[in-house]
């Protein structure tokens, strides 16, 4: 029965997947199955009766020695090398990685230790191919992150440089509208409006692009009244429906949102703008719907719709439902495609229906927000203000671009203000010392030598211990100008901004 049990053993071990040796406290191997052959290419006389350490690199066999004698001292079942990169050496001299297990054994009063040795040769590859694919990853994403920051800081050099000449124009030809009276140069000059109008959408629109794409545009969610959305939607269109023959009805709204509200905002108006452009008569609405766990805003309108196989197509760069690639545009199809990246950037969803000659159904579905009480909004009246009440109020210009200063100088004079136009923070200083606080201030947000328009506000209402009320001109979207919009005496204006809009802040500022 003895030898039995010892040939069940020797078969048993012969068996087993990995290569498995038994070894007594001098470090002799007294047994070796069949995948250690296998695995070291040694005979099982090559190995019984000889040292273990002929199994391993040359360089670990002095230290490996008393290793092995202090795992003698308190032997246990353990995995040998924990943390370490272990390796086996063939007998052709080859070395790979190993792993191998310690379990002590008892064979007529004396203490055995079977180490199961396993080649780990392909994990290793395996686990260095996923290091070296993580690796690749991160650099990968590293090189995006700078393409991006580079992106991001020519976005804030283009919003500023390339704005500031349309800015000089638009209010130049606002300064000579108001003050030619022939009617063939007014009719020019309204001309010229219009196509720097053009210029300046179409600009807005790929900073807006090329913004959204590399990254430097970061909602700010927030629960919000679509009632003031409809709100604003009716300022900005209901005009330009009016002009067009058309009704524009926005049902009254009492839900909530939840979003970051000037981006649905510029969702929504993008959307109206399509909508009264492509309808030659009737109506468009807007209208929202409450459903079980969202809320669905809906823009309709009655215009041409679009037919089945360009719906695919309608949020491309520069795609026109039914404008040939040359001909002549109204617009440039590039709001949808705005549209688009927002609502993704947002992870919203935007759905939409449509049949030719009957019109289309645009619909954002957001999540509902959380109702709460609070005060109405004041709403922004943009006023008229008389020419005697101008000539009261003094303003402070400041901005460093000679072009735009003298533009905006020369806006201000024309419309009765008096003006005193400087370029810096240091002159603004001096003006404040030697004549007091202004009744409002006008100052451009990137000056001269790296300095800020909001830093200025804040040293100049510090200076006098009140709060001066500014208008601060921008093509910036930083989170510090979305802070300061929350300044009751301050209005931010969006570069290239034309005559009427900044005057309207100004009037509307010193109203209030």
């Amino acid at each position: 029965m003895q030898s039995l049990s010892t040939e069940l053993a020797r078969s048993a071990l012969d068996a087993a997947p990995d290569a498995m040796i038994i070894i007594d406290d001098l470090g002799i191997v007294r047994f070796a199955n069949r995948q250690v052959s296998a695995l070291f290419g040694y005979t099982h006389e090559q190995l019984v009766g000889h040292s273990v350490e002929l199994l391993l690199p040359e360089r670990f066999r002095t230290r490996h020695v008393g290793h092995r004698q202090g795992y003698f001292s308190a032997v246990r079942l353990r995995p040998m090398g924990a943390g370490l990169s272990l390796f086996g050496r063939r007998l052709e001299g080859s070395e790979f990685p190993v792993e191998i297990s310690l379990s002590p054994i008892e064979d007529s009063g004396q203490t055995l230790v079977a180490a199961a040795i396993r080649d780990v040769t392909d994990r290793k590859r395996v686990e260095a191919e996923v290091r070296l694919a993580r690796e690749a990853a991160e650099k990968a994403r590293e090189a995006a992150d700078r393409a991006n920051q580079a992106k991001s800081r020519f976005l804030a050099t283009a919003s500023h440089d390339l704005r500031q000449p349309l800015q000089t124009l638009a209010l130049l030809n606002g300064t000579l509208q108001r003050l030619v009276s022939n009617e063939d140069v007014a009719e020019a000059l309204a001309q010229q409006g219009q196509a720097i109008g053009a210029m300046s959408r179409l600009l807005n629109a790929l900073l807006d692009i090329s913004k959204l794409e590399s990254g430097a545009i970061r909602p700010e969610l927030t629960d919000f009244k679509v009632a003031t959305l409809l709100e604003a939607l009716r300022r900005e269109f209901a005009s330009i429906a009016a002009n067009k023959g058309l009704e524009l009805r926005l049902e009254r709204s009492e839900v909530w949102v939840h979003s970051d509200p000037s981006l649905v905002e510029q969702i929504m108006k993008n959307l109206v703008a399509n909508a009264i452009k492509y309808t030659g008569k009737g109506r468009v609405l807007v209208r929202s719907v409450q459903q079980t766990a969202s809320i669905r805003i809906e823009v309709l309108d009655t215009g041409i719709g679009i037919p089945a196989e360009q719906l695919a197509y309608i949020y491309d760069e520069f795609y026109q439902i039914g404008v040939p690639t040359n001909a002549s545009r109204d617009g440039y199809g590039l709001g949808l495609s705005i549209v688009q990246r927002l609502v993704k950037l947002l992870n919203l969803r935007l759905d939409v229906t449509s049949e030719v000659n009957r019109g289309s159904n645009f619909s954002l579905v957001l999540p509902p927000g959380q109702s709460q009480d609070q005060k109405v909004e004041a709403q922004r009246a943009v006023g008229t203000t008389t020419a005697s009440r101008a000539g009261k109020s003094r303003i402070l210009l400041v901005e460093d671009d000679a072009g735009v200063r003298d533009a905006t100088r020369m806006l201000l004079k024309v419309e009765g203000y008096r003006v005193t136009a400087v370029s810096s923070l240091p002159e603004a200083l001096r003006y404040v010392e030697e004549a007091g606080p202004p009744d409002l201030l006008v100052t451009d947000y990137h000056l001269a030598a790296g300095a800020l328009g909001t830093d200025l506000i804040t040293t100049l209402r510090k200076s006098v211990g009140a709060d001066i009320k500014a208008v601060l001109v921008t093509g910036d979207t930083s989170a510090a100008i979305k802070q300061m919009r929350a300044d009751l005496n301050l209005r931010i204006a969006s570069k290239p901004i034309n005559a009427d809009e900044l005057m309207g802040l100004i009037y509307a500022l010193l109203a209030g």
